[in-house]
């Protein structure tokens, strides 16, 4: 029978001898199956487990197509769409030799980095962009990008897309690009989100699906029943041999504390989680690639993102929450066509939600009790490696900027502008030659001084009046005092009515004239207005004949 080559599916010379220079030579079942279709423009719903070797079937056609064309500054022909800065930055690696053997331009477009860059590249007229949602987003609402020009759309991952919430943001995407460009959609799993994805953006498309309902068949699945005590150190006796080994837990500070923990225990443990600035992620990714570490502890932002080949251990530190989640952590390894185990580590509390798990997973693993010394974790482990001690702080294998806040709202330093959220070092104090040194209470020659010290000033009590006669309260100086109901000199109507509010009028004698607007009544009768009345309660308002200038006592005396 003959061996199908790349070269028979259609693929251009010169990528055939970028593949054969990387050692590549056979097709995996998934590329065999669509890159005929694709390479023929043809919509593509391809599903392949992660691992299976999808990433050059869509990039090969993809860089074929587009050589040769013209790419206006800030319109891209090509557009991949991955859900994570680390598969961006996977596939852009792969993309890479092939895109400058057919003299094209490739970048990738994610957030957690300044975008400057990112402006610049596409400025530059780069034909194909790796992005994540969020951030191409952002760039097309700020002007810097149009996808009027894409030519090719590929959607990779699709079912990661739709758990973490993207699915809106991509079908916003894929409205902005043209309706009779190619589209190449790729996915561990179809469920009803990527259908519907599928149907409303796919044309006919050739639907191709590797290794249906089942995992790989080279990978080896354990799950080791622990006491919660006795949880970190198994970890370390799995991960104490020669293995190269991938651990996952569920939260980032979960990965944060047992890389803590690992290295602590003499297995260096490199960190992939969402509180590390991008820098410190692609350093510990690249540490873990080349082998300069051999353990990895992540979160499930990695279990899309890690394309290492090699990796002989996956251990589930703590079980994940449905079992896509551990088909995608579980794909890490046997790829390639290599062997792998995979490892569930479980309390006797969660043997029901891990049963339960393997059951959807379609998966029948080994299953045993185990403590740190015994014949299943050392069968696992592979022998035992040297154990190394760290001269500096173990948590020096991150630096303490690379660690983001974790305060709500809080601007994270460097975010945006690089290099310049670091905290400044406030300068040294400058020489004070020949002054002496002063004290915070050093006053010098200034004689002390008590809070209570007057100086000449004679001492005065709080009720001293000085030479002002005291009053009483009801003490009206020369004023008549009046009853509220004395009705003085007002005419004899006696009913209250609607005049009894009204202002009264200066008065030019004492009697009050003008009563026969309102009740008639003079300045001393108490109206709201009068002069000295006792509604108003201030006695120099006004005299008793409606003067301001002879108004008797004055507020204060």
């Amino acid at each position: 029978m003959r061996q199908t080559t790349f070269a028979s599916l259609g693929v251009p010379a010169p990528l055939v001898a970028v593949l054969d220079d990387d050692g590549i030579t056979t097709p995996f079942p998934i590329q065999e199956a669509t890159l005929p279709d694709a390479l023929a423009g043809r919509d593509i719903l391809g599903r392949a487990q992660t691992g299976s070797g999808k990433t050059l079937g869509f990039a090969l056609p993809l860089v074929a197509r587009l050589a040769g064309g013209r790419t206006a500054p800030g319109r891209p022909r090509g557009l991949i769409l991955v859900p994570t800065r680390e598969l961006a930055t996977q596939v852009h690696g792969v993309l890479k030799p092939l895109t400058k053997a057919m003299r094209l331009w490739v970048t990738t477009i994610y957030g957690g980095v300044s975008q400057g860059p990112q402006v610049n590249a596409l400025q530059r007229r780069t034909d194909i962009i790796v992005a994540t949602p969020g951030r191409l987003a952002d760039l097309i609402g700020q002007g810097h990008c149009d996808l009027s020009d894409v030519e090719i759309t590929v959607i990779d991952e699709a079912d990661q897309m739709a758990d973490l919430g993207f699915l809106p943001v991509v079908r916003r995407l894929l409205e902005a690009t043209p309706s009779d460009g190619q589209r190449l959609l790729f996915s561990a799993t179809l469920d009803s989100a990527i259908d519907v994805l599928a149907r409303r953006f796919l044309t006919d498309p050739a639907r191709h699906s590797v290794d249906e309902n089942s995992s790989p068949a080279e990978i080896e699945h354990h799950v080791i029943t622990v006491s919660p005590g006795a949880r970190v150190e198994v970890i370390a006796a799995l991960t104490g041999g020669d293995k190269r080994s991938l651990v996952f837990t569920r939260t980032k500070h979960g990965a944060e504390r047992l890389a803590r923990q690992l290295t602590a225990a003499g297995i260096p443990a490199a960190e992939l989680h969402g509180n590390l600035r991008q820098g410190a992620r692609s350093r510990n990714l690249a540490a873990f690639g080349s082998g300069a570490v051999r353990v990895m502890v992540a979160t499930d932002i990695a279990a899309r993102g890690i394309h290492v080949d090699g990796i002989d251990l996956v251990i589930h530190a703590d079980p994940p929450a449905e079992h896509k989640a551990y088909a995608h952590r579980s794909g890490r390894t046997a790829r390639a066509g290599a062997d792998g185990v995979v490892v569930t580590m479980q309390t006797a509390a969660q043997a029901r939600e891990v049963r339960d798990l393997m059951r959807k997973a379609g998966v029948t693993p080994q299953v045993a009790e185990a403590d740190p010394d015994s014949a299943v974790v050392r069968e696992i482990a592979g022998p035992p490696a040297q154990r190394v001690t760290l001269l500096n702080r173990v948590t020096d294998l991150v630096q303490p900027e690379d660690r983001l806040s974790e305060q709500p709202g809080a601007r994270q330093p460097g975010a945006g502008r690089p290099g310049r959220g670091k905290p400044r070092q406030r300068p040294a104090r400058a020489d004070r030659g020949d002054r002496p040194g002063r004290r915070f209470d050093d006053r010098g020659d200034r004689p002390v001084r008590q809070f209570d010290d007057r100086g000449d000033r004679p001492a005065r009590r709080f009720d001293d009046r000085g030479e002002r006669p005291a009053r009483q309260f009801n003490d009206r100086g020369e004023r008549t005092a009046q009853r509220s109901d004395d009705s003085g000199q007002r005419g004899q109507t006696g009913g209250r009515g609607r005049g009894d509010w009204a202002p009264a009028g200066r008065s030019s004698g004492g009697a009050g004239g003008r009563s026969g607007r309102g009740n008639g009544a003079g300045p001393e009768s108490g109206s709201r207005r009068g002069g000295a009345g006792v509604r108003s309660g201030y006695a120099g308002r006004r005299s008793a004949g409606g003067d301001r200038r002879n108004s008797g006592q004055g507020r204060h005396s």
